[in-house]
């Protein structure tokens, strides 16, 4: 069994042809929020399910679609050579601790992202009947479709756990996405400028496909989902993630690549060294040299209120018009926002779109476990013999703790404390470096012996919030003092 070759998010395949397919990385899985949760299936059982399969005629779309791919990421997505480091099944891990690492070609570990991504959704339903029974029922009474239904019935048996009554209502799931992006489009002006990014807030390729449906009920024609875009007549889209550039160690350079290996028109994201410093001043530099191409440029984190006046004021001192594009978390009060400062500062409708991802997937779906609860990341971690690591916006918290959207560098592993011993509860440390004492290694180890709901008990519920190792840490100063430099 294989997950489709277009499952996956359309600028997978652009950030493969601007990048090294074939170069061995590392992308990492962690939550950033939600405290001890339960690990409800064998990762690296379900990775095996997850590798892609090329159907007829996938080549020849993603060419058609502005995607054509080499022989490079032929053969990185089809070979399978990966290595993943993973919790063992039903470890409790506490936030911001590595679930799993892939190591393998960049196209193919990349390329899992948005479906690993969707196992927060199995997770939160085994934390919440471990640590929170009382809340079961509701929260999984009413899903979205039969997928979603056979996932909670498997999840809840691998914890022990009986399933409470639960109906599937699709029309419902349906109506509710074709309402929102009806509203979207009222305020905006027209569904052309709205497109869909939800593949990874979903739980399910089905219930993406459903959300897709409402969507295009309404008018929008846009997706990331290069798989629900071929089979509902809708146009792929997306170009730059922060892994390019994270691989480049350079907006500037990594933008040059984006426009340099692919002849189409690009989008530059500005923050994952600093916005406003490194970001913006990078992309209309490039912007600057191809100013008829239709270049745009992607707000992430940070004060974007205050990202998008400097971004206007300075595409009026070069001279140049920049699409701007506007994701993360937005909904209805964040649009008409954006579309009043729009007007203020003289952008044209046309130079404004705006993605919606979980706004659209998950807050429709009646359920609480949504990726952006437990803030579910996949994030690069190394690229070739080099770690590299996405910072928080607003310049970091430093080494000792991770805050904000700072990610992890290198090839982590997680040691836990042993039962009696001093410390945090975990330590992230690096592939290799020697296991602390008091600790063992329980990345690719053993559960723990202990049911969940034991293990939880006797910590608690609030254990401390993993620390860095030694070698983490030297890492993580290394990149940052690279960073201030």
């Amino acid at each position: 069994m294989a997950a489709p070759l277009l499952a996956t998010d359309g600028y997978k395949f652009s950030m493969a042809e601007a990048g090294w397919p074939l170069r061995t990385e590392t992308f990492y899985l962690t939550h950033r929020k939600g405290g001890l949760q339960v690990l409800p299936f064998d990762p690296k059982a379900e990775l095996e399910r997850l590798f892609p399969g090329v159907e007829d005629g996938d080549w020849d779309y993603l060419a058609a679609s502005q995607y054509e791919m080499g022989p490079a990421y032929r053969s990185a997505v089809v070979g399978r050579r990966v290595v993943p480091r993973a919790l063992p099944k039903l470890s409790v891990f506490n936030e911001r601790e590595p679930i799993v690492s892939v190591t393998g070609p960049s196209a193919l570990v990349s390329w899992l992202e948005p479906l690993v991504l969707q196992w927060s959704y199995r997770i939160q339903v085994a934390t919440t009947a471990v640590f929170a029974p009382e809340k079961l029922a509701q929260a999984v009474a009413v899903l979205t479709c039969e997928s979603q239904k056979r996932l909670v019935e498997q999840t809840l048996a691998e914890v022990g756990v009986a399933a409470p009554p639960m109906r599937v209502d699709e029309a419902a799931y349906v109506e509710r996405v074709r309402g929102r992006v009806a509203e979207l489009a009222e305020i905006v002006g027209s569904p052309s400028r709205l497109f869909e990014v939800g593949l990874r807030a979903a739980c399910c390729l089905e219930q993406h496909l459903l959300a897709l449906e409402g969507a295009k009920a309404a008018g929008l024609s846009r997706t990331s989902n290069v798989l629900g875009a071929r089979r509902l007549g809708l146009t792929p889209v997306g170009t730059m993630g922060h892994e390019h550039v994270q691989r480049y160690g350079s907006d500037l350079v990594a933008f040059r690549a984006m426009v340099e290996r692919r002849h189409q028109r690009s989008s530059f994201l500005l923050d994952t060294f600093d916005t406003i410093t490194s970001g913006l001043p990078a992309a209309f530099e490039v912007i600057r040299e191809r100013k008829d191409e239709g270049d745009s440029i992607r707000y992430d984190s940070g004060d974007k209120v205050q990202q998008y006046r400097l971004a206007t004021r300075l595409a009026r001192e070069a001279g140049v018009r920049p699409v701007h594009i506007l994701e993360d978390g937005f909904d209805a009060e964040q649009t008409r926002r954006f579309e009043a400062l729009r007007v203020e500062e003289g952008v044209t409708p046309e130079e404004q779109v705006y993605g919606y991802g979980g706004y659209l997937v998950a807050q429709t779906s009646g359920s609480p476990f949504t990726r952006d609860r437990v803030s579910a990341v996949y994030k690069l971690s190394q690229t070739g013999h080099q770690a590299t690591m996405k910072f928080a916006n607003d310049g970091g918290a430093g080494s000792a703790a991770l805050d904000g959207k700072q990610s992890v560098p290198g090839r982590p592993v997680l040691f836990r404390r042993r039962d009696g011993a001093q410390g945090p509860y975990g330590i992230i440390g690096q592939e290799g470096e020697a296991v602390p004492a008091g600790y063992v290694l329980l990345t690719g180890g053993e559960p723990t012996g202990l049911a969940p709901v034991e293990e939880a008990k006797a910590l608690g519920r609030e254990a401390p919030v993993a620390a860095l190792s030694q070698a983490t840490r030297a890492l993580a100063d290394e990149l940052s003092a690279w960073r201030r430099r």
